[in-house]
């Protein structure tokens, strides 16, 4: 199986240096590959095989490159949705807010509009100077020069609030302008990623297609080689956990932590771990789908957010924030439900089931599936909380 990983872009800064591949494109090398493997696949029998078998491994390493690049991509595409989607969600909470304050501040103008008619309509001062002149009872007088003393207040009110309320509706609709511009932004950082993660992805079908079928034939020979490898090196990994574990127990046993040895880490929940991989299982044979989180489709940090949040754990959208959400554990220490996160620029996840295996969402074009976690240069691991 191909591996499918990109170059990182910084984004929440992952906690390693630079990727460290470099971005390929389908330039006029990758062409001229292709056109030798036609060639030689017409060569006479007596000829060296030799140059074909080069040229293969340049477009797999081509190809390789090209998914490790769209799934950095991918990652990237996954952190600018999530910004999207929760500025869009700040965004309507303050258009909420500014329909609010508007509704408010009308409601102001309306009783301030009502005190201004009605000092019109009685002539203000002027009515209330002829009452006092012609009135008969200065109890009368001095009931309503109370009265109009207590109007003169509520329309104090009425201006103050409607102050109040205007510089509260300029204040809302300053922030969801504000907000709207960074959701502007988001947006087009997201549509961004998602051209390069598409352009990444044609290109590698590209040069697939321009494969033979005795080109295709030799490429999946060496893909079924390097699988057997990894699982291999799986094996043999698994044995060294075995061993180490082993080794602990008996330390234990004596009484013995082991002089200069560091501290283990903290046991894995067995019970939530349990429910993650069952999960996992479950969707076995679903399609990756680059931005995907279920349920039909995953991308591989979908998968391992899906798979604990069944388990009641929050995971992060992004590898590189998932990397940050738990406690670092060492290869040797891996236990069932352990993240294992590929690659310098940490672009590839998948959950640990044990006996040196995973399940994850590989690659377009895949599915999911259990695999060797030494298929891939591992980068680190991590028990989630």
């Amino acid at each position: 199986m191909a591996s499918h990983r990109k170059p990182r872009s910084r984004i929440p800064a992952p906690l390693t240096g630079h990727g460290r591949r470099t971005a390929v494109g389908f330039t006029t090398a990758a062409l001229a590959s292709v056109t030798l493997l036609s060639q030689t696949a017409n060569a006479a029998p007596g000829d060296d095989p030799k140059p074909a078998t080069q040229s293969i491994d340049k477009v797999k390493e081509k190809v390789d490159t090209l998914y490790h690049q769209a799934e950095s991509a991918t990652q990237r595409y996954n952190a600018a949705k999530e910004r999207a989607d929760q500025q869009r969600g700040k965004v309507d909470k303050l258009l909420d807010s500014v329909a609010q304050r508007t509704e408010k501040l009308n409601e102001a103008r309306r009783t301030l509009g009502a005190y201004a008619t009605a000092q019109y309509r009685d002539g203000g001062m002027a009515r209330s100077a002829a009452t006092l002149l012609f009135s008969n009872d200065p109890q009368d007088v001095f009931d309503q020069s109370h009265l109009i003393d207590r109007l003169t207040g509520r329309q104090k009110q009425a201006v103050d609030d409607f102050q109040k309320q205007q510089a509260s509706a300029a204040k809302e609709r300053g922030k969801a302008s504000e907000s709207l511009a960074s959701l502007t932004a988001s947006q087009k950082q997201l549509k961004t990623q998602k051209k390069t993660v598409q352009d990444k992805l044609t290109e590698a079908r590209r040069l697939l297609a321009n494969l033979t079928a005795k080109e295709k034939a030799r490429l999946a020979a060496i893909e079924k080689k390097k699988a057997e490898e990894a699982r291999r090196k799986a094996a043999a990994l698994a044995e060294k956990q075995r061993q180490e574990a082993a080794r602990k127990k008996q330390q234990e046993q004596n009484g013995d932590s082991g002089s200069g040895s560091t501290a283990p880490s903290a046991p894995a929940n067995s019970s939530k771990a349990a429910q993650a991989i069952a999960f996992a299982k479950s969707q076995l044979g679903k399609p990756y789908v680059w931005g995907a989180t279920g349920p039909s489709s995953f991308d591989c940090s979908g998968l391992t957010q899906a798979a604990w949040k069944t388990a009641g754990i929050s995971l992060p959208r992004t590898t590189w924030d998932q990397v940050k959400a738990g406690t670092r554990v060492s290869t040797s220490e891996l236990q069932p439900g352990d993240l294992v996160f590929f690659y310098d620029d940490i672009s590839h996840v998948g959950l640990y089931i044990g006996d040196g295996m995973m399940i994850h969402a590989p690659k377009p074009g895949d599915v999911v599936k259990k695999a060797p976690i030494t298929e891939m240069p591992i980068y680190g691991s991590v028990r989630p909380a």
